[in-house]
């Protein structure tokens, strides 16, 4: 036989074995293997949902093995940066949205990157004054934030954990010291990124022998493996004050950015309290400055709710219009208003008050586009003058990337985790010996000085990350989220009401097709949007732009009066809701 063939053979092979490796110490039953790697699943005793098959088995073991939500979220993200390293890590930062059942309180632990010390407002600008492009500026050390996730998980641990985090961390150490076998999406994202990853040590993890790995070959990250065994030995001390740091700072050095290891040393978490609103009779909580998720998510729907939109068809001309009338409104305000509250006033109540609410909503025509969107100005609705200019900015940062998954426990504990590196790979910058991948988060802030977003440092930038939750009587009742840059806060608010308006069932709402439209981009669609429908819109005025993948959404749904957990997982990646049962059992649907 072919060496082709018995390479392939020992790749599934592998698999196979890796598989069964992950398998909780109490053993499940052969015959429960297929049911527990698909992409909607109800459990009696948990959920997990996340974007990676291989995450969510290690979620869902930690549950199985009596571990907490919390628990299991420090590992699904240590599996995640292993597993997905183009998406998430510790060398990034994200928002994790947590309900804590004893206290019944909902809590946010911000791990947002901060700019570093030596970070300006006009770092991105050249000696001309002009915006270097965003494909130059993205891949600079000056785009690399002071990373956050590891101080946030952490810090999560100490305040809700109940196993060690050695324990939690050795499954993504076992992945990432053995290896596994690539999917699709991996192997695709490694291709189409093969002049970033090529110009620094990722080239040789993801472009061994000089070519992109492929679906189905194995991928070790020994390094990686060595970069998390310090942190399980001797803490989060080895990255933020050890040697990982020191090695991280002087990488960052070396492609021109300006990170010290003392910008590491003095990276801190906040603690924060959702934004909340309601759309009709349903509470919602989601994420507050300095991500603009949970006001333009708000803002949307308060703008849509006089609409009625349900009386529309699920795929109707009217619906998408007023999405995209919506959408344009709410982005001129996010744009301009929105940034880190330890730096700026963000009028955070004028942008949601019924009467700022009805004047944008006046705005919005039934039978044809606005062609020209503004921010309005709800400093008005605010007992505060403006915190900022608002400043035009260039309109030429590619969509950013991410991972979200959502767990929850039998005791009614829910964690909803939006986790990033911002672009595919980040800024594809490796640390070499180390394994880690470095994000290119500042380039969130805005190119262009002046306005709420502008860079300083020790500043976090505006995000796009949506972690939410939908409350009754104070408990969640469903968790969404989803990766996408701008395209986050959209495909949660199409989500949301897929299942609010349109009734449908949690898998449908998440599977179907989503448009993104914001006040500078024209409206992008997804398959499945029929092509009559973009042709009325067109005439209309909208501008109809290009079919792409708007989001990944992971969702748990909780009922509580029949004490059931659903989970979906998005097919737009290859991930998985697994649910818990007790031993020996499973719910059937």
């Amino acid at each position: 036989m072919s060496k082709l063939y018995w390479k392939k053979f020992t790749y599934a092979l592998l698999a196979v074995l890796l598989l069964f490796s992950l398998a909780p110490a109490s053993g499940v039953a052969k015959k429960d293997n297929p049911d527990e790697l698909k992409e909607y699943d109800v459990g009696t005793h948990g959920m997990v949902s996340t974007s990676h098959t291989l995450a969510s088995k290690v979620g869902a073991d930690v549950l199985k093995k009596g571990g907490n939500a919390m628990d299991a979220a420090i590992a699904i993200q240590f599996a995640l940066n292993v597993v997905e390293p183009m998406m998430s890590g510790i060398g990034g930062g994200g928002f994790m949205m947590v309900y804590d059942a004893e206290a019944d309180d909902v809590t946010i632990i911000n791990s947002r990157e901060r700019a570093p010390a030596g970070a300006t407002p006009d770092m991105f600008l050249d000696e001309n004054g002009n915006i270097i492009p965003f494909g130059e500026r993205s891949t600079h050390g000056n785009a690399v934030g002071v990373p956050g996730t590891l101080k946030g998980l952490e810090t999560a641990h100490e305040k809700w954990g109940s196993r060690s985090l050695q324990q939690l961390i050795t499954p993504a150490i076992h992945l990432a010291d053995k290896g596994f076998a690539i999917d699709e999406y991996l192997a695709r994202m490694i291709a189409s990124n093969e002049d970033k990853l090529s110009a620094t040590a990722a080239k040789d993890v993801f472009l061994p022998d000089g070519e992109p790995l492929e679906a189905g070959e194995w991928l070790q990250q020994k390094d990686l493996a060595k970069t998390l065994k310090l942190i399980r030995a001797y803490g989060t001390d080895a990255f933020y004050n050890g040697e990982i740091g020191q090695a991280l700072a002087d990488v960052v050095q070396d492609f021109g950015g300006s990170m010290t290891t003392e910008d590491l040393a003095n990276y801190d978490v906040t603690e924060d309290e959702p934004v909340y609103g309601d759309y009709k009779n349903y509470e919602i909580a989601s994420m507050p400055p300095p991500s603009s998720g949970g006001l333009t998510l708000l803002q949307m729907l308060k703008l849509l709710e006089d609409f009625d939109i349900g009386q529309y068809g699920e795929n109707s001309v009217e619906k998408y219009h007023l999405l995209s009338e919506a959408m344009k409104i709410s982005y001129a305000d996010r744009a301009a208003y929105i940034g880190d509250p330890e730096f700026v006033d963000v009028p955070m109540n004028g942008m949601l008050h019924p009467d700022y609410i009805e004047e944008r909503r006046a705005l919005i025509d039934l039978d044809e586009a606005n062609q020209n969107v503004e921010a309005g100005d709800p400093w008005q609705y605010e007992d505060a003058e403006p915190a900022m200019d608002v400043v035009e900015q260039a309109d030429d940062k590619e969509m950013g990337e991410t991972t979200h998954f959502t767990v929850a426990d039998k005791w009614g504990n829910v964690v909803s985790y939006t986790t990033t590196i911002e672009q595919v790979f980040g800024t594809g910058i490796m640390v070499p010996g180390y394994g880690l991948m470095l994000n290119n988060e500042i380039t969130d802030f805005d190119a262009r000085p002046g306005g709420a977003n502008e860079v300083q440092p020790n500043k976090r930038p505006m995000s796009s990350m949506t972690p939410t939750m939908v409350l009754e009587d104070g408990k969640p009742v469903l968790t969404l989220g989803s990766p996408g840059g701008p395209r986050i806060i959209v495909s949660v608010l199409q989500v949301f009401l897929n299942l609010v308006e349109y009734d449908m069932g949690l898998k449908e709402a998440i599977e179907a097709p989503r448009i993104y439209n914001s006040h500078t981009s024209a409206m992008n669609w997804e398959e499945g949007i029929p092509s009559e429908v973009r042709s009325e819109l067109a005439a209309m005025g909208h501008t109809i732009g290009s079919q792409l993948t708007i989001g990944n959404v992971q969702s748990i749904q909780i009922d509580y009066d029949k004490g059931l957990f659903y989970g979906a997982s998005d097919s737009r990646r290859i991930g998985a809701a697994i649910g818990i049962n007790k031993p020996g059992k499973s719910h059937s649907k």
